[in-house]
């Protein structure tokens, strides 16, 4: 990476604040910047000695405890790489991804651990246990790692959804995340007395930079597991929150809530990711926020963390728009043919720079057909990740989204591979053919939509039956179909392939 860039290893972001400033609320306890390094030193020095070594891939599966959040500095300070799972996912799901991942730990509760296969190649660690290490005083304790440590070094595998196929692990480096923090913070503007509620879930990119980019400015993160979105009001109150990110999906809730002065009087700014906040939600989020709080819209990849934002005094007067390039981005409108599209002509959103990931863990198939060389025309150089988005760039230089080119369908932020749930269908030995499909959706973003043809000589009641209370065991909540649809047969093209696009039609 370039020597100019101010990256850092990871883990200098627990000594970013003050020493006795506070840096994390969580379930009724508060750790300052001290205490967070101390006990981020003391669980790396858990993992040295329970043999985990230089490069080992160590997971965990988790809701936002203190361990969720101290992990992704622990495990790189043990010289480690932390692989987050998402809380939200199923027993197979996991073992997928510490199999792919070679993950030789996972950290977990008792009841998760329970429904995990026999044949597992790796040690289970209870979160509970590990809490009562970093509290131990008697428990040795691992430095922060030297200045000079190579930032390109790999520090964390966030899996996400391809269009096919099983998840696949985006790898990120200390650069990746430590310049990702500083970006993060300083478009947002984040100051030492800000304090951020943690809503999204900390095994998307978006959700660990949470933590990661308020660090980074001194600021105190509140975790918070909500089960509603008044929990999420009441929380804003209660902590003076000055920071909330959310997804479209949730803002559509909170909006609808009723907001005490106390809860939103404090607030600073609002942050969207995970789908574009449409006109109607900036007006709302406007009228009970005012003009004193700004609101960022943002778009973003894994592969690349972010990529814009829009300067949130022209989102009034330009809801729709995604905005310009993040500090440390390069984002360029590319034609087909490989040059520069020209002002208000679509062309794919190509981003360079060292924000991007350094490719797919053990995948180069998936990774060379993502991550290629920069545009000639491009600044940075090197390599770039090709998005697969359709976007322009209007004239007066913001961009705007057009569409997607994959078949991903984006339910309240959760990127969803369709294949996943037609696997999940047919595996339920009710349905012979499966088909997932995103219908637009003003709550969700997109709901799933799941075509079928029932197994043959299985009455359609008896099959749908089945098939539902199949995928509510194997599938988590957000991947369950809004409706599925039978079908006597599916189209097929003049290949002999489903006709997705004909189904498509159809919804």
């Amino acid at each position: 990476m370039m020597n100019d860039l101010p990256a850092f290893p990871l883990d200098h972001l627990a000594l970013s604040g003050q020493p006795e400033s506070p840096a994390l609320i969580i379930r009724g306890a508060s750790y300052s910047y001290k205490e967070l390094n101390l006990r981020i030193s003391r669980l790396a020095y858990f993992l040295q000695q329970n043999g985990m070594e230089q490069g080992d891939r160590v997971a965990t599966w988790a809701a936002k405890g203190l361990i969720a959040c101290l992990m992704p500095l622990a495990a790189v300070r043990a010289g480690c790489v932390h692989v987050p799972v998402n809380p939200l996912l199923k027993h197979a799901q996991v073992e997928h991804i510490m199999a792919d991942s070679g993950a030789r730990l996972l950290i977990t509760n008792t009841a998760r651990a329970k429904g995990l296969g026999q044949d597992m190649a790796f040690a289970i660690a209870d979160e509970k246990a590990l809490i009562t290490i970093t509290e131990d005083e008697k428990s040795g304790q691992i430095p922060p790692l030297p200045k000079e440590t190579d930032t390109d070094g790999l520090a964390a595998i966030l899996y996400t959804s391809g269009s096919t196929g099983r998840p696949k692990g985006v790898m990120l480096s200390h650069a990746n995340l430590a310049l990702g923090a500083i970006s993060v913070a300083q478009y947002l503007r984040l100051e030492s007395n800000d304090i951020t509620l943690a809503v999204l879930p900390l095994s998307f990119d978006y959700g660990q930079n949470q933590l990661l980019s308020t660090w980074q400015a001194g600021g105190c993160a509140v975790p918070l597991d909500y089960l509603t979105a008044r929990d999420v009001v009441k929380s804003c109150a209660k902590h003076k929150i000055t920071t909330l990110a959310a997804v479209p999906p949730l803002w559509v809730q909170l909006v609808e809530q009723d907001w005490p002065a106390e809860a939103s009087a404090h607030m600073r700014r609002l942050t969207n990711s995970g789908g574009a906040l449409t006109p109607a939600l900036v007006r709302d989020l406007r009228a009970i926020f005012g003009a004193k709080t700004d609101i960022y819209a943002m778009y973003g990849l894994t592969e690349a963390f972010r990529s814009t934002y829009l300067d949130p005094a022209l989102i009034d007067a330009n809801p729709t728009s995604m905005g310009t390039a993040i500090p440390f981005a390069e984002i360029m409108v590319v034609r087909d043919d490989g040059s520069k599209a020209a002002p208000d002509e679509e062309g794919e959103l190509v981003h360079a720079g060292p924000l991007v990931a350094q490719g797919y863990w053990q995948d180069t198939a998936r990774t060379a057909e993502r991550f290629k060389p920069a545009p000639d025309f491009s600044s940075y150089g090197g390599k770039a990740v090709y998005s697969g988005d359709t976007v322009r760039r209007g004239g007066d230089g913001l961009l705007y989204f057009v569409g997607r080119d994959d078949a991903m369908i984006k339910v309240s932020g959760n990127r969803i591979s369709p294949t996943e749930i037609e696997e999940a269908a047919t595996e339920s030995r009710a349905v012979a053919e499966a088909c997932a499909l995103g219908r637009k959706d003003e709550r969700l973003g997109e709901a799933i939509i799941l075509f079928a043809r029932a197994e043959n000589g299985m009455e359609q009641s008896a099959a749908e039956e089945k098939l539902l209370t199949h995928l509510k065991t194997e599938l988590p909540n957000f991947m369950q179909p809004a409706e599925v649809i039978w079908l006597e047969t599916f189209p097929k093209n003049a290949n002999g392939k489903l006709d997705r696009n004909g189904l498509k039609a159809m919804v």
